[in-house]
């Protein structure tokens, strides 16, 4: 019997796997098409005051936390069965990572995500940024910067007597269940990012919105696939509950700077029985896959490279920065961005505000230095 239930949780998490993979496809091909981009949506609104890409951000984040609070109120699934759901998180790695991720994100002309999206479309720049990127990672995780990190930052820690989650705090406050305050928060912001989404009438193009809803869904559905699908009440071996499929053994969505440095470790230690493929690493060739076939519909697959040693120069930095940053922020502006703040984390709310700042500060520098040389 009991090698009969580890064989059905080995079929159940490859069936996890498997979908997941297929949701990044989806997610790769929605990316490309609808010019998604979070470094995009700060230039634009700097430089620009053009608000279109930064609606569009905010119109996903919004399918994500109403359906997120959905899923939790039916009963579903929970934020507190999250990476997030911490007791105190390293509020000193989240800011100075995220401050590093978001310089880092501007030299690289885009975060992870991005990058792979340009891989598929044949930039050779985004694939040398995502090996330097991934091995930047992989250092900062088991290497000397991740030495200093854990003796240096991790350990100023902090967090509310309430737990992990704003919508926890709010419930303290207002005397309500844990679970009224995540789902009464998720959706009055949830609404309210909707409305201001599309409160724009020039962005309410198709492209515009079926990218935002897309994006937010593909999130959202990453969440039903890690926390319904994959969840295990008793595993049979440690006869605790687990979500298959993923590296946490709990709830994960989108995230990819900490996968990307996993497939280096996989491709170099192959030869070591314990290494497996989890739920983030398949979103990583998953999203490439999907933005070359979306390219080669569209008819704008290219090859690109590098013209001069300068924007190498640059793009290598931005590289280490992002690995070396995201890992920190235990998160992207997808895993800390999108996915994190979905659940309203106080750490992803941390970690975004730092991530903004960092771009901003970047942006600001890169204009004054070619207003200098213009």
């Amino acid at each position: 019997m009991e090698a009969l239930s580890l064989l059905d949780i080995q079929t159940q998490e490859r069936l996890v796997l498997w979908l997941a993979f297929a949701l990044a496809l989806l997610l790769g091909a929605l990316v490309q098409r609808s010019h998604f981009c979070t470094m995009g949506a700060i230039s634009d609104l700097v430089f620009m005051q053009d608000t279109t890409r930064l609606r569009q951000w905010a119109l996903a984040l919004a399918v994500a936390m109403l359906g997120l609070g959905l899923l939790t109120a039916t009963g579903q699934l929970s934020p507190l069965n999250t990476i997030y759901a911490v007791p105190r998180f390293p509020w000193l790695s989240y800011a100075l990572g995220g401050s590093v991720f978001g310089v880092g994100m501007v030299l690289a002309s885009g975060c992870p995500t991005k990058n792979l999206v340009r891989l598929g479309g044949g930039s050779l720049k985004a694939l040398v940024v995502l090996l330097v990127m991934g091995m930047a990672a992989l250092a900062t995780l088991r290497g000397a910067p991740g030495l200093l990190r854990v003796q240096w930052s991790d350990p100023y820690t902090w967090g509310m007597d309430s737990g992990p989650f704003v919508g926890q705090w709010l419930a303290t406050l207002l005397g309500w269940s844990p679970t009224v305050g995540l789902v009464v928060l998720a959706a009055v912001l949830g609404l309210g990012l909707l409305a201001w989404a599309l409160g724009a009438p020039g962005f309410r193009r198709l492209s515009n919105v079926l990218g935002g809803v897309g994006i937010g869904g593909v999130l959202l559905a990453t969440w039903w696939v890690s926390g319904v699908l994959g969840f295990v009440p008793e595993h049979p071996e440690t006869l605790e509950a687990v979500f298959v499929g993923t590296a946490s053994g709990r709830m994960e969505g989108l995230s990819f700077t900490g996968p990307v440095g996993q497939w280096l470790d996989v491709f170099m230690y192959l030869a070591d029985g314990h290494k497996r493929v989890s739920l983030g690493m398949v979103l990583v060739p998953g999203v490439v896959l999907g933005a070359a076939v979306a390219a080669w519909r569209a008819g704008d697959f290219r090859w690109e490279g590098f013209t001069r040693t300068a924007d190498l120069a640059r793009h290598l930095v931005g590289a280490v920065l992002m690995g070396v940053g995201g890992v920190s922020a235990m998160g992207c502006t997808f895993g800390q961005g999108l996915t994190g703040l979905s659940t309203l984390s106080w750490g992803s709310l941390v970690a975004v505000a730092t991530i903004v700042a960092g771009a901003l500060l970047a942006l600001r520098v890169q204009w004054w230095l070619a207003d200098r040389h213009g």
